[in-house]
């Protein structure tokens, strides 16, 4: 397998888009919040702290992710998504297990993210990665969250 993890450069800006307005469409739909993160990543996400990183198969960028700043040294971990084509190869873990590490480098306090309980298999790996689920608030991001995880870093 010749999988790298990259950091986001202005030339991947669509790859970003393109792979999670796939996933969304197969499984949801565009939300608001969506449009905004994936129209123009490098000033929702990236020029507001966050950070952006790509799975790279051999030439193909085939996932990605995001860490969007939420408060101090806590980065809410979205827009993960891996080519169809590219499903089946732990792509995703690797991408998750690559964030985890990541974010201990950088000594954040922890990571959050929303999901939806019908994803069964994303929440057995988040959960075998050590997310545990916290309650989630009134005012979520996602009409399609209905399920908040954590990873506590320190």
């Amino acid at each position: 397998m010749s999988l790298k993890i990259i950091p986001f450069r202005t030339g991947l800006a669509k790859n970003f888009k393109d792979l999670n307005v796939d996933w969304l469409q197969r499984y949801f739909h565009l939300e608001p919040k969506d449009v905004v993160l994936l129209e123009n990543c490098e000033d929702s996400i990236i020029n507001k702290g966050g950070h952006i990183f790509f799975a790279q198969w051999e030439e193909a960028i085939v996932g990605c992710f995001s860490f969007i700043t939420m408060g101090d040294k806590i980065y809410e971990l979205g827009k993960m998504a891996v080519d169809p084509n590219y499903q089946g190869f732990k792509i995703g873990q690797a991408l998750l297990s690559f964030a985890i590490d990541y974010a201990k480098q950088q000594h954040w306090k922890k990571i959050v993210l929303y999901s939806s309980t019908k994803l069964k298999t994303a929440l057995h790996i988040y959960e075998k990665y050590g997310f545990m689920e916290i309650e989630l608030e009134k005012e979520i991001p996602y009409t399609r969250s209905d399920i908040k995880m954590e990873l506590i870093l320190n």
